[in-house]
């Protein structure tokens, strides 16, 4: 069967090459009605784009690249992706954005031994979004490749050189605090990955911090725990503080994924959630309104925040100019059954 060209399209729908091209390429030349011929043309013949001449010829590949951290453990993005619901979110966010464009996603990950300029160029991206924390150099060369590019919840300095997307964790660490003291909790946890080594979880544990000062509870550095930032570490976590007799009546796990394993070890050993202890997490993520009880949680807006990171990126690409932008979403708390009046 003979392959269906570009100028079987445009015969078809009574138009040129050049208003098929318009159409396939996302450029408002040509008039709605004439659109919608050669998209019920295209539908018609079962017309497929060759991506690969379409690259040669404007220069574009149709590929947005979202670049996940590959970790110390060695976790892929596969397996980030499985073990952090945060992440398939944001992702969901970012396809639904992009696939309307008619852009598709590549996922990749990124360690320190690459080469990372040769490796984006020889995918031919259109735009970057880009999660976790890497080393300057990085993003020197990231910087040379003149694409678009957008970083996650990105603190460092050179950021700035860059858009970004970011919640407002210490204000999130902060409203998770307070919600306990307000339930009249004092003894109060606080749980997260590496905080030394996070610019996420050292401002929330910043919030948190602010939040006991300004409530005059002394700081107790006994109450502070640093797992893996997953299922596992949270369960742990839930663990220690169990074999430890720990006092806390409350926690903040900066994290639902690990307040979830945290709510689990304490239910395997009989304690009931919110009597025993009260938890609460951050994200949002949605495994938190099933859990029994529903975890209390500070919301940030996951597929709404991969949204924005897609926009930024089109709109570059549409607007053919780049002016860095910085957006903070605002979180708030998410109240369920995991928190309660001590």
């Amino acid at each position: 069967m003979k392959k269906v060209t570009i100028r079987d399209v445009a015969k078809h729908a009574g138009v040129s090459v050049a208003s098929v091209s318009y159409v396939l390429n996302g450029i408002d030349k040509i008039t709605p009605e004439t659109k919608e011929r050669i998209l019920k043309a295209i539908k018609e013949l079962d017309y497929k784009p060759d991506m690969t001449a379409r690259s040669l010829s404007t220069g574009k590949s149709g590929l947005i690249g979202v670049c996940l951290p590959i970790t110390e453990k060695g976790d892929i993005p596969g397996d980030l992706l499985e073990s952090n619901p945060f992440f398939s979110e944001f992702i969901s966010g970012i396809e639904y954005t992009t696939r309307n464009q008619g852009y598709d996603l590549v996922i990749c990950g990124l360690d320190k031994n690459m080469k990372y300029k040769d490796w984006f160029q020889r995918r031919r991206f259109d735009g970057l979004i880009i999660l976790g924390v890497y080393p300057k150099s990085i993003f020197d060369e990231i910087k040379s490749l003149d694409i678009p590019v957008v970083l996650s919840d990105a603190y460092e300095e050179y950021a700035t050189d860059f858009h970004r997307v970011m919640v407002n964790d210490e204000h999130g660490g902060y409203i998770a605090t307070k919600h306990l003291l307000d339930l009249g909790h004092r003894k109060i946890a606080f749980a997260s990955g590496s905080i030394k080594n996070s610019f996420i979880n050292n401002y929330r544990y910043q919030g948190y911090v602010k939040a006991l000062k300004e409530a005059d509870v002394k700081l107790d550095k006994s109450l502070i725990f640093e797992e893996h930032v997953n299922f596992e570490g949270g369960y742990r976590t839930g663990q220690k503080m169990l074999k430890s007799n720990c006092k806390a009546s409350a926690i903040f796990v900066a994290a639902d994924i690990m307040a979830i394993g945290l709510l689990k070890a304490y239910i395997e050993a009989g304690k009931k959630i919110p009597d025993d202890l009260s938890i609460i997490g951050f994200d949002n993520i949605k495994f938190a309104q099933y859990t029994v009880p529903g975890l209390t949680t500070v919301k940030q807006d996951t597929f709404m925040k991969g949204r924005m990171s897609a926009e930024m990126i089109l709109n570059d690409l549409k607007e053919g100019k780049r002016t860095n932008h910085s957006i903070i979403i605002q979180p708030e708390i998410i109240v369920r059954g995991s928190t309660a009046p001590i």
